[in-house]
């Protein structure tokens, strides 16, 4: 079968790491150390259902992955070679004995491979529902490796057959078509950090970052039923346009820190250096960009006692001044990924939401699927995501339907 596959060159990634320094929306495809080619299809142990991936989304940790910018301490989380790509809808093909999964089923594949797909017993975060946490991702009956798509030899959605462990399977109800399906590992990355940190309607709460997080975590607060008002920042024209469709009410394309702390409430209150702070601000700040300024300006449009939320991920930042932190007793706070948490008084799995939210019909997913190209186009579907502002993308797609 044919697989889009990333393997390991210390050369190659340091080269696209050094070239995205000066051209950052360039993808560098004859240095990358990926290929497209045909490889023997082997599911990782007896229990495993065989899916054919329909659809396919590129993550920003493929994107930094190929930019050179993924965070090295991390390195031991993933082992290579490896077929990218964990944000997948298919068509179950094969599945073992007294499953209850039969040929044809179309699911959603949670990528995340904890205790229970390594063999283990549960540690003390799988056995608590955290799995997202899992102590055990360099463990096991698996390579090391915290999700599908990083890690050697249990395959990835970028390819025409899959394996995957039938607890990580989320079927599609047959309302939801492949095109909003594809969205469920991105609606469930912004989920997480809503069912953790859920504002009460008379906060205010700023969205930093206009992608696909962002706007699922824009439409998210109205779908979970919030009225808390919502300060958006976008950095593109089209963005600010889906974020319109999707109910924002104030957005603030690329703002100064005194427009930005303008929305928030917030006074700016001049420094002699470091470009002034501000007095005041938002109870929520929701980072989905996860960049030296965002950080920056999250902590200082916080209010006393507020909460940072990072969404976006992020490795090695610039120098930051984090006075604010201590000053104003701030809350800083990660999300990663996603497991269960807890809705309405009961806790609920993260992905199995995202598919019911998707399936009960009045989720705005319209336009947030931009771009979908064949496998084959898979240098012009990296093209395509790297440079947003050229060619408006917020989350493209593999298709790999025939």
């Amino acid at each position: 079968m044919q697989a889009l596959i990333y393997k390991r060159s210390v050369v190659r990634y340091l080269l696209t790491k050094g070239l995205n320094r000066f051209w950052p929306r360039t993808f560098f495809g004859r240095v990358a150390p990926l290929t497209l080619q045909e490889i023997d299809f082997k599911p990782p142990g007896p229990s495993w259902v065989v899916v054919r991936p329909r659809l396919c989304g590129i993550c920003g940790s493929d994107l930094r992955l190929l930019k050179g910018a993924e965070s090295f301490l991390l390195e031991p989380y993933a082992s290579l070679p490896a077929v990218l790509g964990h944000e997948t809808v298919g068509e179950v093909v094969q599945a073992p004995p007294g499953s209850e999964w039969v040929p044809g089923d179309r699911v959603v594949v949670e990528p995340i491979l904890p205790c229970e797909v390594r063999g283990l017993p549960p540690c003390r975060f799988c056995a608590a529902g955290q799995y997202n946490l899992c102590e055990n991702f360099l463990a096991g009956d698996l390579a090391p490796g915290a999700i599908l798509g990083f890690t050697q030899g249990v395959g990835g959605g970028m390819a025409e057959m899959m394996a995957a462990h039938p607890s990580r399977l989320v079927r599609v109800p047959e309302n939801v078509p492949d095109e909003a399906a594809v969205l469920v590992d991105s609606l469930a990355s912004a989920l997480q950090p809503l069912l953790d940190n859920f504002p009460e309607d008379k906060d205010l709460v700023v969205i930093y970052g206009a992608g696909i997080i962002g706007q699922h975590l824009l439409r998210l607060l109205r779908a979970l039923g919030s009225a808390a008002r919502v300060v958006m920042v976008s950095r593109y024209r089209f963005q600010e346009e889906l974020a319109m469709a999707g109910g924002a009410e104030v957005i603030l394309s690329n703002p100064d820190r005194a427009a930005l702390g303008g929305a928030v409430g917030a006074r700016l209150v001049p420094t002699t250096l470091g470009g002034g702070n501000l007095e005041g601000g938002a109870q929520w700040f929701f980072d989905c960009v996860g960049s030296t300024r965002s950080l920056q300006e999250g902590l200082l449009s916080l209010r006393g006692r507020g909460t940072y939320v990072m969404v976006g991920t992020a490795g090695t930042l610039g120098p930051l001044d984090i006075s604010s932190l201590w000053f104003r007793e701030l809350r800083l706070t990660g999300s990663s990924m996603y497991a269960h948490g807890v809705r309405r008084g009961r806790r609920v799995r993260t992905y199995e939401q995202a598919v019911e939210l998707l399936a009960r019909g009045d989720y705005p997913y319209q336009g947030l699927v931009s771009h979908l190209f064949r496998l084959r186009d898979y240098r012009r579907a990296f093209k395509t995501a790297f440079d947003k502002r050229r060619h408006q993308s917020l989350k493209v797609v593999l298709d790999l339907r025939a």
